[in-house]
């Protein structure tokens, strides 16, 4: 290797300059007097308007994705918010809606309470008030079950209504609940008498009538004095229902030419379906109804020839 092509100088780690605490004494000195000459003359105000005119693009340019991020969240934070007071807003809606239908039902049941009261006051039978708990699980009979039994004095036969009219008869009696027969099964019979007319029948049954079930007022002549609208109420001859509680009313009536019987259908004036509260009465004692005095026979004529 040539000789001239040698480095003669030191390496930079060799080389010496200014000591370190002479640096540090020129640079405090300086930064002191440019301080100094900053408050008293104003001479970097321009320097930072420009520094602050030029780093403001990128300025703008690095915060806009935060802002967006920012807005973005937001966003979906207002969505979120607005989401939880619609579900609230529903929540309320449907409490208000459930207080608002219990209240109709309370009011309902209220007005049913006092009819009750005002019929069980005009009753002269005593009465008891009771309460529908279920209907009975056999599709084939139209009975209920009512909450009173044996130890509230409920007796078999005992007949039941509710604020418009007769509903049924007691036909099972346990300790402490009551199965009661309405008048639209098909093996239940009640005698009726017509308002307008007088007249007296017997009402059975029909569960397969209307909607709920009806009634039928059976061998009625073809030429009877009945008619739609007609009003229906106990007869009292049976000897167990109270005369005058009101059971039906005619809704049509059929003759046929081929029939000496007409056909009466009937519509119960309680309500069979969905009763909730009923009045229980007493059955009427053997004795409640007049009979007639058995016939003494004649005594025989003394000196008769025989």
């Amino acid at each position: 290797m040539p000789l001239g092509t040698l480095e003669r100088s030191a390496p930079p780690f060799f080389k010496q300059g200014p000591s370190a605490l002479s640096r540090l004494a020129v640079y405090s000195a300086l930064a002191v007097f440019l301080m100094v000459a900053d408050a008293r003359f104003q001479l970097t105000g321009p320097l930072r308007v420009a520094v602050a005119t030029a780093l403001y693009p990128i300025q703008w340019a690095m915060l806009k994705p935060v802002e967006w991020a920012s807005r973005g969240s937001g966003y979906f934070q207002s969505l979120q918010d607005a989401q939880q007071e619609l579900d609230a807003a529903r929540q309320r809606m449907t409490q208000m809606g459930q207080r608002a239908n219990q209240a109709e039902q309370l009011e309902l049941e209220n007005g049913r309470l006092r009819q009750l009261l005002a019929l069980r006051d005009r009753l002269q039978t005593p009465a008891q008030a009771a309460e529908v708990i279920y209907d009975t699980a056999d599709p084939f009979t139209r009975r209920v079950v009512i909450d009173r039994g044996q130890t509230g004095g409920v007796e078999p036969g005992s007949p039941v209504m509710d604020e418009a009219g007769v509903l049924g008869q007691v036909t099972r009696v346990f300790p402490l609940v009551s199965e009661v027969t309405l008048l639209v099964d098909r093996d239940q019979a009640i005698p009726v008498l017509n308002i307008r007319t007088g007249a007296r029948g017997v009402a059975y049954g029909d569960p397969v009538a209307g909607n709920g079930g009806g009634m039928e007022l059976r061998f009625m002549p073809a030429n009877a004095d009945v008619r739609a609208d007609d009003v229906l109420t106990t007869s009292g001859v049976d000897g167990l229902y109270p005369p005058g509680l009101p059971v039906a009313r005619v809704v049509r009536v059929e003759r046929r030419a081929d029939s000496a019987f007409a056909r009466v259908y009937c519509v119960p004036l309680a309500q069979v379906q969905g009763a909730r509260h009923v009045v229980v009465l007493k059955p009427l004692p053997e004795n409640a109804l007049p009979r007639p005095e058995p016939v003494q026979p004649a005594p025989a004529k003394r000196g008769a020839r025989k």
